[in-house]
C-alpha cells in the first residue's frame, strides 16, 4: 500500500507557530510518529506553501501508483477552488485531516471547500488525525 500525505501552507512551521492550537510537534515529529504507526505502509510525505505544487502532486498521484491520499490543506482548506477541482478528478480514496478542530475555531475555518470532494474529514485529534486518516484510507481501499 502506497499513500500520499500532502501538507499545505505553514505546516512547515509546526512546533513554532501557535502551539496552543497546533501543539509542539513539528511536521518531522508527526512524520516519524505516523511512519512508525504504519511500518508496512509506504507513506510519501510532501509539504508545500504553493498551491500549484500541491495541485501538481494531486494530478500525478494516480500515475505514481498511489492508492490513497491523506491531506492537511492548511489555509487552502477554506479558500482553494483550484485544489478542490484537482481533487475531484482523482479517483482514489481521499481523507482530509486537521490537527485542530476546525469547527471550534473562527467561523471562516468551519467551511471546507476541499472537504466536499474528499471521502471524509478527520479534525481535532492533533497529530493522531494523520493516523486516523491513514486508517480511513486503508478501510476505504479494502472496499474497492
Amino acid at each position: 500500500m502506497k499513500i500520499l500525505i500532502l501538507n499545505g501552507p505553514n505546516l512547515n512551521l509546526l512546533g513554532q507557530r501557535d502551539q496552543k492550537t497546533y501543539g509542539a510537534e513539528t511536521l518531522s515529529d508527526i512524520q516519524k510518529k505516523v511512519n512508525s504507526a504504519y511500518p508496512d505502509t509506504e507513506l510519501v510525505w510532501y509539504q508545500s506553501n504553493h498551491e500549484g505544487e500541491l495541485i501538481d502532486r494531486i494530478q500525478q498521484a494516480k500515475q505514481d501508483a498511489f492508492q490513497g491520499i491523506v491531506a492537511n490543506w492548511g489555509g487552502y482548506t477554506h479558500t482553494s477552488v483550484a485544489i478542490r477541482d484537482a481533487l475531484e478528478t482523482v479517483e482514489l480514496p481521499k481523507v482530509e485531516v486537521h490537527l485542530s478542530n476546525i469547527h471550534a475555531r473562527e467561523e471562516f475555518r468551519e467551511r471546507s471547500i476541499t472537504g466536499r470532494v474528499m471521502n471524509g474529514i478527520i479534525t481535532g485529534f492533533g497529530s493522531n488525525s494523520y493516523i486516523l486518516g491513514i486508517q480511513a484510507v486503508l478501510l476505504l481501499t479494502h472496499k474497492h
